[in-house]
């Protein structure tokens, strides 16, 4: 009777450790292959009255060449660092909170003003912004971004084929060089979605580090862990319910980051 009880208690306790697990990889999932870990990031302060405009130009025409786009940002402090941005241990800026400004799918500009300036080529061309914490991690509700198409010149050109109501996704981070022991052991992976949510059954990000592929079911930022220093590869891709690419002129972006121990090494 005894052993019975006990054996009781064990499953019960097996059971409920189980249901743990299973909801700790629920709400912060983790993928990990060839020693490389991608880790969801949770806990991020959040800003849910912040707003990001475009005051100028207004979608539409653009002027070739030089251009200024101004934007106007609401319940949200650019040049602030965020709270918790030493408790992440990633890359963060130290000139605080900022835009992500991306033209035509370019690697992001960040901005710590709401005035940005630009070289306009002739043709077609989105234009992708949104909000960002000081440690790189984009603000993800819907007034934080926006995305508006212009023309510039009559020449003809550009981007084609983009569809502003279609499903899409841009690539952010990581970028560039990162240095030092804080920044290189844990690299933030971050991207924007528009008009689609992330599901096991509907659309996906396959996420391609170094040649190995990570199926990501949830929007959120991630940390990479595990890179070795120099170069290393991300391509991210947004897939369909059938593990399809989504078509888009943006869709399949591949960026090249490096990993150093110190400045010129």
């Amino acid at each position: 009777m005894k052993k019975n009880f006990i054996a009781a208690l064990l499953l019960i306790a097996g059971i409920a450790t189980a249901i743990s697990i299973s909801s700790s990889s629920i709400d912060n999932p983790i993928y990990q292959k060839n020693g490389i870990k991608v880790t969801a990031l949770e806990g991020s302060p959040d800003y849910p009255d912040a707003e990001l405009h475009l005051v100028s130009p207004k979608a539409g025409v653009l002027p070739v060449g030089s251009d200024t786009f101004l934007f106007d940002v609401k319940n949200y402090q650019l040049g602030a660092q965020t709270p918790d941005a030493n408790q992440k241990m990633c890359a963060n800026s130290a000139k605080g909170q900022h835009i992500h400004f991306i033209l035509d799918d370019a690697p992001y500009v960040a901005s710590y003003s709401p005035k940005i300036g630009a070289d306009v080529k002739p043709g077609h061309h989105v234009l992708l912004a949104f909000l960002s914490r000081s440690y790189h991690e984009s603000l993800k509700h819907k007034k934080s971004y926006i995305l508006e198409e212009f023309d510039a010149g009559n020449s003809g050109g550009g981007i084609s084929g983009f569809d502003k109501k279609a499903p899409q996704l841009f690539y952010s981070r990581p970028k560039g060089e990162y240095v030092g022991d804080q920044e290189t052991k844990r690299i933030m992976l971050d991207f924007y979605l528009v008009n689609c949510t992330l599901s096991k059954t509907g659309y996906k990000v396959r996420a391609t580090v170094n040649g190995n592929e990570f199926m990501i079911t949830e929007w959120k930022p991630y940390i990479i862990e595990g890179l070795p220093l120099g170069e290393s590869k991300v391509k991210l891709e947004l897939l369909d319910a059938s593990n399809n690419p989504v078509k888009s002129p943006f869709n399949g972006v591949e960026r090249t980051f490096t990993l150093k121990n110190e400045v010129g090494k």
